[in-house]
């Protein structure tokens, strides 16, 4: 059934009460409300773990969509407890995990800024991200890197705005990825903006992002790879360049 995804609405929600509706016979638990998110657009879904109200934990492994967006699956580790459907739980998120995931998750945003092609692929890791751009030219991995910094120190807010389905669908130039549908169908699009009046950059994702930019911290491109005649790999990695030397 529908959830109450709350994560949509605040990022920094790492625990809530919640209900379970259903129980899949493969383990995976469906509830009525949730802050975890759900694998989608490239960042991989939250883990940590359920509280029963005798105090025993039901660790999870992984968080997914079901049959539709508005359906979300948690999936214990092999060989954990089943809850009952009804029961009431209190939900714990990996936050030192979320939050890093948070913070390049936002750092891909600001790459796409200061290389303004259109994406062809993206994916969200803890340590270590890659975006995949549309793109022949040739260019110097600590250039960008710089430019990546420049934005970071000066702190722009980030920030949501939503917007209806048809209006996404009447004005397809804010989409940057050419293969990563927007999070639409659910009656909303999350917009996400970066800098007042979102000056800095605005574009659909349903994912998870800092509050501002300086909390992404350090990072720099590691690795800037040729995938193709008009496709480059660049990979994101936290600390100063050198650092994974």
């Amino acid at each position: 059934m529908p959830v109450n995804a709350l994560y949509r609405d605040d990022f920094y929600l790492s625990t809530c009460e919640a209900v379970v509706t259903a129980v899949h016979d493969d383990g995976g638990v469906e509830l009525d409300q949730t802050c975890f998110y759900a694998t989608s657009g490239g960042q991989p879904g939250d883990t940590g773990f359920l509280e029963r109200t005798d105090g025993s934990k039901i660790a999870l492994g992984q968080t997914k969509h079901g049959a539709t967006k508005d359906i979300v699956v948690h999936m214990p580790l092999e060989g954990e407890a089943k809850p009952a459907v009804g029961e009431k739980l209190v939900l714990h998120v990996d936050w030192p995990r979320r939050y890093k995931l948070m913070r390049m998750h936002t750092a891909c945003h600001l790459l796409s800024v200061v290389c303004s092609y259109p994406i062809t692929g993206a994916a969200v890791g803890e340590d270590e991200s890659r975006v995949d751009f549309d793109m022949s030219e040739t260019i110097d991995k600590d250039d960008v890197t710089d430019k990546l910094m420049e934005l970071v120190r000066q702190n722009h807010p980030v920030y949501l705005q939503w917007i209806t389905d048809e209006e996404l669908a009447s004005n397809p130039g804010i989409v940057k990825s050419k293969n990563v549908r927007p999070p639409s169908g659910l009656g909303r699009v999350s917009l996400v903006c970066i800098g007042q009046n979102s000056a800095i950059d605005s574009q659909p994702c349903g994912g998870t992002h800092v509050s501002e930019t300086q909390e992404v911290g350090q990072i720099h491109i590691a690795k800037i790879e040729k995938k193709g005649k008009e496709n480059r790999r660049f990979r994101i990695r936290f600390g100063a360049p050198g650092d994974e030397a």
